[in-house]
């Protein structure tokens, strides 16, 4: 696995970026330009990548909504998936990344149409849209998962990717996204298991985040800083062991440089305890 998270550089500076990676002793990193960066720029960073060794895991496409009712907006959704995807492509990114979107106002909010067969079919059909209007030779699109829309489980992960039915379609694993109910928090070793054995090396990127559930009705589940939760992260990190060796494994959502600093000697404290290396 490769350990990962957010620094912050100017665009223009790429060996910058390296410099700030390697201080926090990451070899994985989201994408450090957007869609409107130069080919000159883009090039740039994906050759400093390459020389140091570092893995661009995602080009995020947050934002975009490309299951919405409303046909602009839903358009403009799909347009910036697949800029995003075609980024991933140039860069040299595993895979670009959204959530599946939202039959409401926000673009990721719950809505009571979200898991609805109409909902489901939509998504199919604007990731279809999205793989085949860019044909990425490399990278893939995939899906974050989400309490409140699909995918949000091991069982509609696996519709959509059949459904779907594309080479260019991969998976993104965000365990904390999916513990949903006190069941499930009561079981996430069980969970992330049953994940991983499903989808094995579809699996592109890993979200690193911690979960706790409060003593409070009716359910409260929040997410922390890995190591301040419940999150089961000696089988976590023990089962993606067993997949890709340069899988990336991204920290995010801290509100602080000290904050990063605990998650990473947290992730860094377990991968020592079970053995594997991060």
């Amino acid at each position: 696995m490769r350990l990962g998270g957010p620094v912050d550089t100017d665009e223009s500076d790429p060996n910058a970026w390296i410099a700030e990676l390697e201080k926090r002793g990451y070899r994985a990193a989201a994408a450090p330009v957007g869609p409107d960066a130069s080919d000159e720029t883009v090039q740039a960073y994906r050759e400093a990548a390459r020389a140091a060794d570092v893995e661009i895991a995602e080009v995020g496409a947050w934002g975009a909504n490309p299951i919405s009712d409303d046909p602009e907006i839903r358009a403009a959704g799909i347009d910036q998936c697949q800029r995003a995807l075609r980024l991933a492509d140039e860069l040299g990114a595993r895979c670009a990344v959204d959530v599946a979107g939202s039959r409401g106002e926000s673009w990721d909010g719950p809505h009571p149409e979200n898991f609805s067969d109409e909902t489901f079919y939509r998504i199919v059909d604007a990731v279809q849209e999205i793989v085949d209007g860019v044909e990425p030779e490399n990278a893939v699109y995939t899906l974050e998962p989400m309490p409140w829309v699909y995918p949000h489980d091991v069982e509609s992960y696996r519709r959509l990717v059949d459904a779907i039915d594309r080479e260019a379609f991969g998976v993104h694993f965000d365990p904390v996204n999916m513990i949903t109910s006190p069941q499930r928090y009561a079981r996430d070793a069980d969970f992330v298991r049953e994940f991983v054995a499903e989808f094995g090396d579809d699996i592109e990127v890993v979200h690193l985040k911690d979960v706790t559930l409060a003593d409070e009705l009716t359910v409260h589940i929040d997410e922390v800083r890995p190591g301040a939760g419940e999150l089961d992260y000696h089988v976590l990190l023990s089962v993606l062991d067993e997949l890709d060796d340069d899988l990336p494994v991204l920290l995010e959502h801290l509100d602080s440089e000290q904050a990063y600093e605990r998650a990473r000697a947290y992730v860094r404290e377990v991968a020592d305890e079970v053995g594997v290396t991060v």
